[in-house]
């Protein structure tokens, strides 16, 4: 999978720290379902696992989203309320939930596992149906990330959540960019389906963005601790130079603030002080170098942030049941036997 980076381009301060950790994290977006209903219809959309195993050859986690441009709709989850929708809104499941969305009473739904390689295989032509009332039209994709990822930034989601996009110009810009390039990708043109990819990783991000800007004052976890000023530096410095031989006392100075009032406020957040918050994400970051890249065990250990590579080596071991070199070849086997399947 490829590397997007293209968040950067959307975040400014005081929201780097979602920059610094993208900047790590392997995501793949992708448009499957173009789609035009006419009132009364409803879908049942699988749990994103059933998708994952039509999309890559490793294991990853697949986060599903809607994007409405056209008429309403409602979405709901298993004996979750219904949730209505306006055009302009995106309904997202961070942990791939399966759901069921319409408009109007159909009679039964349309069960898209069942169809599911079907659409999958047919492109982004326009899938039409329903009974001929009011047009809705959606456009339906899917992010592929490292399950890491879901350890990170979307623990703290909620499994279901909608963002309006039309309230400023980044987002209307955004959602005619993605119905011009579908419209061209019906027709075949040349490279618009790797663009439209790319596309919905920029909605995706734009999407954590514009929640992080809503979230509640009183609200916790990582998402909200990249919003707050002293903490999302600190967490931007951390992931920006994870190698760094940093101390309490150095953070705090580089942040602005000090060491109580960043040690507070970062476990209110984090629910952990910073340096043990910079040895996971180590760990981390050592795993995904190890799947990732040719460097040695070493070499993996000092980009990150490990003095030798015994130390490494134990410390890994501690957190991933086995040692680097092992986690490297399962990781290689795994993805082998994937693509053989």
């Amino acid at each position: 999978m490829s590397c997007s980076r293209g968040g950067k381009i959307w975040l400014i301060a005081p929201l780097d720290a979602l920059s610094e950790v993208l900047k790590f994290v392997t995501l793949k977006g992708a448009l499957f379902y173009n789609a035009e209903f006419s009132a009364p219809w409803s879908v049942r959309s699988p749990a994103s696992a059933s998708i994952a195993a039509h999309l890559c050859a490793e294991a990853a986690h697949v986060i599903i989203y809607h994007l409405v441009t056209e008429g309403g709709a409602w979405v709901q989850l298993k004996n979750g309320p219904r949730v209505n929708l306006r055009a302009g809104d995106i309904v997202m499941f961070p942990h791939g939930h399966p759901h069921l969305m319409g408009s109007g009473t159909p009679s039964a739904p349309v069960d898209n596992e069942r169809e599911l390689e079907r659409i999958l295989s047919q492109g982004l032509e326009v899938i039409r149906m329903g009974g001929g009332g009011q047009i809705t039209k959606l456009v339906c994709g899917y992010m592929v990330c490292e399950p890491r990822i879901n350890d990170l930034l979307l623990s703290g989601l909620p499994s279901l959540l909608t963002i309006h996009i039309r309230d400023d110009p980044t987002g209307v810009w955004l959602e005619d960019s993605i119905r011009f390039f579908m419209a061209h990708a019906a027709s075949s043109a040349a490279g618009a389906e790797a663009v439209l990819g790319r596309l919905s990783e920029v909605l995706f991000i734009e999407t954590l963005r514009r929640y992080i800007a809503l979230l509640p004052t009183a609200e916790t976890g990582w998402l909200a601790g990249a919003r707050d000023p002293e903490v999302g530096k600190a967490l931007a410095l951390l992931h920006r130079e994870p190698a760094r031989h940093w101390t309490i006392a150095d953070l705090a100075a580089s942040a602005g603030v000090s060491r109580a009032v960043l040690a507070e406020r970062f476990r209110h957040y984090l629910g952990e002080p910073p340096i043990t918050y910079l040895r996971r994400w180590r760990l981390n970051l050592g795993a995904r170098l190890l799947t990732t890249t040719s460097h040695s065990v070493a070499q993996v250990a000092a980009l990150s942030g490990y003095d030798s590579e015994a130390a490494f080596n134990r410390a890994f071991k501690g957190s991933f049941g086995v040692p680097p070199a092992r986690f490297r070849r399962d990781s290689r086997s795994k993805r082998t036997a994937g693509a053989s399947t």
